[in-house]
Formats: C-alpha cells, structure tokens, sequence
C-alpha cells in the first residue's frame, strides 16, 4: 500500500506522525503490544483479527479495548496515489474510531426440536443423520413410496401441512391427513388408515418437499431452512447448521417504532399502508389505528423505515444516530483532508464487502473519492439518508445492491428519483444517485471508475439528529441555503411525503374531522374560535385528512416548500361563531347552524318555532328549554314520596290500635283503661 504517514496523521488529527508496520502481526508484533498501553487502539487490519485478540487476551490487565477496520482493500489496494487516497484512508480510520451505541435485541430459545418436511428417501436419510444431534420428527407427504428405514430413530409421519407460523424456537404447523407410520409396514412406509388434523410445534424446520416454501422471503425466516432437495450440498450444507442452533439467539430490535407518528388508518380509516404492502416477511400487520411489528420475524431489511413518511418506524442498528455520526465524521474528515469529488458506495457487510475485496485483490480497486459505507442492508437507505449524504458534501450516493434483494429494487429506486427531483429543483443536477445492481465484480469496477459527477454540493457538518422528518428538515436546509437555484417550491411526483393540503373553503363547514385524523399536527383547530390552520412542513401527504373529509373538499398537493410561511401554522378558513339565543355562549359556526335550518325547514319535526328555537342553542340550553316543554315525553310526573321503615311501623301501629277498638264495641275486650 501506498501511505503518506505524515499526511494521514495530520488528516487524523495527530501533531505526532504515525509509526508505519509492514509486518505488525509477525515480525513487529511488539509494536502492537506497545500500543495497547493507551488502552484504545484501532488496528487497520481485520485479516489477522483473531491472532491480535489472542495477543491482546495473553497480556491480561494491560490488554487495551480494540476496534478493527479495513483499508487495505477499502483503499490501499488500489491504482490510486497521492492526497486523495490518503483523505479516504484518514475518512475510514476517522469513521471506525466512533464509539457506536447497541442495538436492543430479544432473545430466541431453541431446544433443537426439528420438524423435517418432505417427500421421498432424502427427508428420510437427512432425518437419520442428524437424529443423535437433534429432537427430530419426519412429516412425509405419501405422493412417493418411501422405504421404512432399518432403525425406526425418529417418529414418521404423514401429513400436509395447511399453515404456518412462528420463528426460531416458536414455530407451528397445521396438518391434515395426519397420521402415523404402521411399525408393520413390509415393502414401503405404511400409515394408520384413521387421519386426522393436528398441530405440530417446534423450534426448527427443514423444508425438503421441493414445493412452495412456507413463508414469505424463506431465506430471512429465522430458523426454516428451504434449500433444494435434489442439490445434496445444499441439503448438508443445510443439516450442518441446523445442528449448531440450539441454545439462546440474541436477534437486533431493528426498528424502534413510534405508534403516536404513525399514519397508518383513523377511526377505520386507512391513509398509509407502505410499510405493510412491501415488508417481504410480513412482520407487520394492521392494529387498528396503527401497525404492529413483530421482532422474532422482522428480518432487519430496513425498508419499512425507508418508506415511512413520517419516522415512526426507525432503523436501529446502529442504534439511536449513530449512522448519520458515521456518515459525518466520514465526509468531513475526507474533505477536510483535501479530498474532493466524493462518492458514497453503500453496502451490505457480506456480498457487498465481498465485491470490493474482490476488484481489490483482482482489480484496479477502488477509486481514491469512492468511500465504502458498510450498512447492514442496502435497504434502509431512505430519502433522508441520501439528503443527508449529499448535504455533507456527497457529489453521488451508489447502492451495491446484492441479488439477494434485486426483487426489492424498485422502492430504491422510487426514493432515489424523489431526491433526484429535489436536486434538479435545486440547480444541483441530476444522476446523483445511482443503483448498481450487478452481480460481475468486473462490470461493478468499471462502473465505479467511469463515474463522473461535480463536486458542487455544500460541505456541511451539522449534526443529524432525531427522527426521519427532523434530519430531512436539517439536510434540505444545508442544501437550500447553497443551492444554485434557490426555488421557494419544488412540484414533486404523487406519493411524495411532502405537500400542500388545498381546502375548498366554500365547501367547509368546519367539522374538524380532518384534524382529528392528521397524525403529525399538519392541521389543527382553534379552541377559541371557528377556525383551520395548515402547516405545510409538516404534512405527510398520507391521505387521511383527505378520505376522512365528509364534505369532499380537501386535496393533496405534492410539493417541497422551503417558504417561511411553510414552517408555521397558516390559517386555510375562519368563520364567525353562532351564540346560543338564550345564554350567548359560542358554539358551532354561523355557516353550519344557518344551512341546518334551512334544511330542516318545514320539516314534521319542527313545525313548531320552539323546536327549531332549541337548534340555535348550546348544548345545556336545549336540555333545559326540552324540560320546560309540558308534553315532553321524558317529563316524569309527580314524584312520588319515599317510604321508610318508620312509615311501615306507623301503619301497624294504627291498624293494631283500629283492631282492638273494633274487639272493644263486640266486647271481645274489656273496654279501655280497665284491666
């Protein structure tokens, strides 16, 4: 490699110089080991990894807390030369000395019980050959004849299965014509005559039936294994790891979802659904007002957080806004450092890491300005994150997409147009962001050297923190305020979570209805008086304003505003209130009492004056002037007295004394007072 020490430690930061190795983990080891008396140390080699932690372990308490990176094949196995190789050597050693924070994670508990699906000898001969590993039971379709194996090892079945759900360590199956092998079976496997339906639960499952997979995306279905059964290394391949999964699996919390800014449905009424329509595991699902992620299935892809318009659902790994710190410190420490021209090459940290190791170690290798950017899937690049790229002086962002998401290209390439619209708004241009999705190391480095773009974007540096709409706000502000073209609006296609809300004021009543539906604030009331007011930079356009409007008279209008007026709460219609014709208290709008009793004019109900009188009262006039009507059906009459216990001993008393008057006159008793 070619290294300038004492540029790269002055791009680092450091007054010092830097101590060059060229056989640290060998020869020069004791260089290592004085090292790791200042107790951190970042070794720019994750080759010999291994043996520098061994190193690390066997000097005990002066062993120093290690990080790791790659520049060899990120940067210095590459034609480049000179200041700008060195500027993404000091951006790579810059990015991966940031302390970044843990993801949440939950946890997966597998037993080793392993349901094995299949039809024919392959289920039977994988089935054996993992039973002394793992708690296994064979499900077998009966479309095949199938030979009774010598030892009967593991329990068989026949079955179909109707459903499936679950995870790692929490799977189920429903079955019909479930039944068991006969141990009398002579030339092939016999079962019971009687089936039924069951239910069959366990912690892994190996699918060899060589039809429809069980779920969705099988490949990120935690614990389910698909492979081909007629491919035997892929069945091996497949055993060999399933006998590894038993135990306890921490799995990433990859999103952190917020449900108070989600705006999925109101009352029954749906506005946004993008998270659910394009999650390829189905991890969520519809709760009423709002969507349910489930972490056992959710398989970290990230392009529910790409797509959601509001920031409720937040990619978390890195956690918190460790991935915008991440992308920070790269940008300004490469520019800085006099780079120029910089492109951000996005991705994954397997196929991806695999293409730039293999056009660096049979290649040209990188580019000096194209700077890796290991994110642990492609897909949760989102708007706000390429917004932010280029606010920080990125001139392209490039997607390395591997094969394994290719069906999943479109929705890329849908936020990628949007930002492509905002920078052409801008005066910055277009083709600034592009999407390789070739599988040919070759093709991908002629791509990346052939790429050409002018370094015309701003060199920000400030920090993206909070949820989605809060870095956008932050990155198409650094952009507008250099922009070349500074436009107070940019028309954006349908779909874009920017926009207007135009309301048809002669049709409004002031129902509010749409206020109780937005879910980020874009609209609100007044408590003091009739009245509407917008806040553009806020709205979302998912539509639920809309939809929920009873009169009809609400529309979207896609557009990125960077007006003043677009920050604050304008007011779109304000009408006078009516006052209760007996209290004077406010309530309702003058509009709407007046078009009520013009439609209810001569109507049965209220041919009498007072009736329509109780109409243009508030809430507590109406009941009291109801109560003062004589025929009011809900009048109670006179009130009858309450009776008690001392009335009842009175009456006995009364009746008892009647009585013996009564045996006193027929001389049944003496009279009274004589004994």
């Amino acid at each position: 490699m070619d290294i300038d020490s004492e540029k790269l430690a002055k791009a680092c930061g450091s007054d010092d110089g830097l101590t060059l190795a060229s056989s640290l983990c060998r020869a020069q080891i004791e260089m290592f080991e004085q090292a790791t008396q200042d107790q951190k140390v970042l070794v720019a080699c994750t080759q010999e990894a291994p043996m520098f932690l061994e190193t690390n372990d066997e000097l005990g308490a002066n062993g120093a807390d290690l990080k790791f990176t790659n520049i060899r094949e990120r940067a210095g196995w590459s034609r480049a030369k000179g200041a700008a190789l060195t500027a993404k050597m000091a951006a790579l050693l810059a990015e991966a000395a940031l302390d970044i924070s843990q993801a949440n994670s939950v946890t997966m508990i597998s037993e080793g019980s392993l349901v094995i699906l299949g039809d024919d000898d392959t289920a039977v001969a994988a089935a054996l050959a993992v039973a002394n590993r793992l708690d296994v039971s064979l499900i077998l379709s009966g479309r095949h004849d199938v030979l009774p194996p010598k030892s009967m090892e593991v329990p068989i079945f026949k079955g179909s299965v109707t459903s499936a759900s679950g995870h790692l360590g929490s799977f189920e199956l429903k079955l019909s014509d479930y039944a068991p092998a006969a141990p009398a079976s002579r030339g092939y496997l016999e079962f019971a005559a009687a089936s039924q339906t069951g239910t069959a639960v366990c912690d892994l499952i190996l699918d060899l039936r060589g039809t429809t997979p069980l779920f969705p995306a099988p490949q990120k279905r935690d614990g389910y294994f698909n492979p081909d059964p007629k491919n035997p290394a892929l069945v091996q391949a497949a055993l060999l790891e399933l006998t590894d999964m038993v135990g306890e699996f921490e799995k990433p919390k990859y999103i952190d979802y917020k449900s108070g800014l989600c705006a999925h449905s109101r009352s029954g009424i749906v506005g946004c659904s993008r998270c659910i329509d394009h999650c390829p595991t189905s991890a969520i699902t519809s709760a009423g007002d709002h969507v349910k992620f489930n972490p056992y299935t959710c398989a970290g892809c990230g392009t529910c957080a790409s797509l959601c318009p509001t920031g409720a659902a937040k990619y978390e790994l890195p956690a918190a806004d460790s991935l915008f710190e991440r992308l920070r410190v790269l940008m300004t420490t490469y520019i800085g450092a006099g780079g120029t021209n910089p492109v951000v090459l996005l991705h994954d940290p397997e196929w991806g890491e695999e293409m730039i190791s293999t056009i660096a170690r049979f290649g040209k290798g990188l580019p000096a300005h194209v700077i890796p950017f290991a994110v642990n899937s492609v897909m949760q690049t989102g708007l706000e994150f390429i917004l932010s790229a280029a606010a920080y002086g990125a001139a392209k962002v490039v997607l390395l997409l591997p094969p394994a998401n290719a069906d999943e290209g479109p929705v890329l390439e849908r936020e990628m147009e949007l930002a492509e619209t905002i920078f052409e708004g801008l005066g910055y241009g277009r083709n600034r962001t592009l999407i390789i999705n070739s599988s040919d190391p070759s093709q991908i480095e002629d791509i990346l050297a052939d790429l050409k773009s002018d370094d015309v974007m701003p060199h920000g540096a400030f920090l993206a923190m909070g949820r989605k709409r809060a870095v956008m706000a932050l990155a198409l502000a650094q952009l507008h305020d250099h922009a070349p073209n500074r436009v107070d609006q940019i028309p954006l296609p349908v779909g874009a979570p920017f926009g207007a809300v135009e309301i048809d004021a002669d049709g409004c009543t002031l129902c509010l209805a749409c206020v109780g539906a937005c879910p980020t604030g874009a609209l609100k009331d007044n408590p003091d008086k009739p009245q509407l007011a917008f806040s553009e930079n806020a709205c979302v356009q998912c539509g639920l304003c809309k939809n929920t409007c009873p009169e009809k008279v609400i529309s979207l209008s896609p557009r990125l505003s960077f007006a003043e007026q677009a920050r604050t709460h304008q007011t779109l219609k304000e009408e006078e209130s009516f006052e209760c014709i007996r209290c004077s208290k406010p309530f309702g709008t003058k509009s709407t009492v007046e078009n009520m009793l013009k439609k209810l004019d001569g109507h049965p109900m209220f041919k009498d004056a007072q009736a329509l009188d109780r109409l243009k009262m508030c809430d507590d006039c109406r009941i009291i002037a109801m109560s003062e009507v004589g025929d009011n059906p809900m009048a109670l009459g006179e009130v009858p007295v309450t009776r008690t216990t001392d009335d009842y001993i009175r009456e006995r008393d009364e009746l008892r004394r009647e009585a013996a008057k009564d045996m006193m006159k027929k001389g049944l008793l003496p009279p009274e007072g004589e004994a």
